[in-house]
Order: structure tokens, then sequence, then C-alpha cells
């Protein structure tokens, strides 16, 4: 059961953080279409920072599982978190 909340809790923030870069590359992209968008980030090197922008969303999914007491779900949300900032980081450094 513990497992099992903690895999949906990761899979709504890996879910939360797909929709919020594809929100952040709509929003910052000036109307080019997502894919070009990623490209562009990628090549200009900034594409580490465009997925740390995605994860803002999970903040909310969070918060929403904390108040429902849904601990072990907003673990999961919280390790799917940890596991960007950590993609993230090592992204940037190579």
């Amino acid at each position: 059961m513990i497992k099992k909340d903690i895999l949906i809790g990761a899979l709504v923030g890996l879910i939360a953080n797909c929709v919020g870069l594809f929100l952040v590359a709509t929003l910052l992209g000036q109307g080019d279409d997502f894919i070009t968008v990623i490209k562009a980030a990628a090549n200009e090197g900034f594409l580490g920072k465009l997925i740390s922008l995605g994860a803002i969303l999970n903040l909310i999914a969070f918060f929403i599982f904390i108040r429902k007491r849904k601990d072990y779900r907003a673990r999961g949300v919280l390790l799917i978190t940890l596991f960007i900032a950590v993609f993230t980081l090592i992204f940037k450094l190579f």
C-alpha cells in the first residue's frame, strides 16, 4: 500500500513536470511550437532552466497531497522533484 502511494505520487509528479515544461515552453516560446523551443533551448544551453521551471507545478501537487493527508503520495512527488533537480544539475555540469 505504501509503495503504491509513493508510485502514484511519483507518476503525478512526473506528469506535472511534463505539463509544466510544456506550459513554460509554450509561454516563453514566442509563438514557436514545443519541439522547436526544446531544440533551441538545448542548442543555447538553457534546457535545464526550462525543466526546472516546469517543476513548479510539482509544488501544487505536493501541497494538494499534504492538505488531503496523503503523505506517501506527497513523498513520491518530492522524490521526483529531487530527481529532476539532480538531473538538471548533472545536465548543467556536463
